[in-house]
């Protein structure tokens, strides 16, 4: 457990494991916590590192909850980990809001990016053809009740107690998605993230809710170096309900570029 100072938030993280690192950026209903099954199953082969953003588990914060802090915090952490000995880079795995920060900070950093990992997002990516993707997949999300979105009546049917802690997740935030502020507003545009010098994934799940295969095929279609995968019957938070999917298309990643 440590801590590290960016402006006036003391920003927590936890490492986990040797090796390459791989940093883990949670969504708006999550904190470090969130990654337990990525974790467990990872950190024997790197170094894993999980933080919460300002606003979220123990990295309290009074101001505005204001996003486009979220790449600082993420770039102070892995600076921090890089001082203490720990690896100068990682890839940094961004699940949902979290994925456009972990992209800014990459961007904004790239000495300390090994790779990027989209996951269920396309990182704020400023584009016109793809925000009017974007919109219409939110415009059909937003037509089901928000844990419908998240997670499967199935899973939750089987899974009562997972599906109870899934919840209970965002009950230690202070941070709520409607007191985000700039979400996105600072994204790349295709040019910037084709010219990055670091390797991106565009990773889906065939089920989501939130954000439609077609759309991350698209992206992917805009983006002709990153490299795209959708996984078979998993949902938007595969990382929580399919972990054993969402864990193997990460080691697959991994494998390529972890260095």
């Amino acid at each position: 457990m440590s801590w590290v100072h960016h402006g006036d938030v003391r920003v927590y993280y936890e490492v986990h494991g040797s090796g390459p690192g791989v940093a883990f950026v949670h969504g708006s209903g999550g904190h470090h916590a969130a990654w337990w099954q990525q974790v467990a199953a990872l950190r024997d082969d790197y170094p894993v590192i999980t933080a919460d953003l300002r606003g979220f588990g123990c990295s309290r914060w009074e101001g505005e909850h204001d996003s486009a802090a979220f790449p600082g915090d993420i770039v102070a952490v892995l600076d921090a980990v890089a001082a203490s000995g720990g690896p100068d880079r990682a890839v940094l795995v961004g699940q949902s809001i979290g994925a456009a920060a972990a992209l800014r900070a990459a961007l904004d950093r790239p000495d300390r990016a090994a790779g990027v990992v989209l996951a269920h997002s396309l990182g704020g990516l400023r584009h016109p053809e793809l925000a009017a993707l974007v919109a219409a997949d939110r415009d059909a999300a937003v037509k089901l009740p928000v844990l419908d979105r998240l997670l499967t009546p199935q899973f939750r049917a089987e899974h009562p107690d997972r599906a109870f802690l899934f919840q209970q997740m965002g009950t230690f935030n202070t941070a709520k998605m409607a007191d985000l502020r700039n979400l996105g507003s600072n994204g790349p545009t295709l040019d910037e993230l084709n010219a990055a010098p670091f390797p991106v994934l565009l990773l889906a799940g065939e089920r989501d809710s939130v954000l439609s295969p077609a759309t991350v095929q698209r992206a992917g279609e805009l983006l002709p170096r990153a490299r795209v995968e959708i996984v078979p019957g998993a949902p938007h938070s595969m990382y929580w309900e399919t972990p054993g999917l969402f864990n193997d298309a990460l080691r697959r990643f991994l494998a390529e570029v972890a260095v």
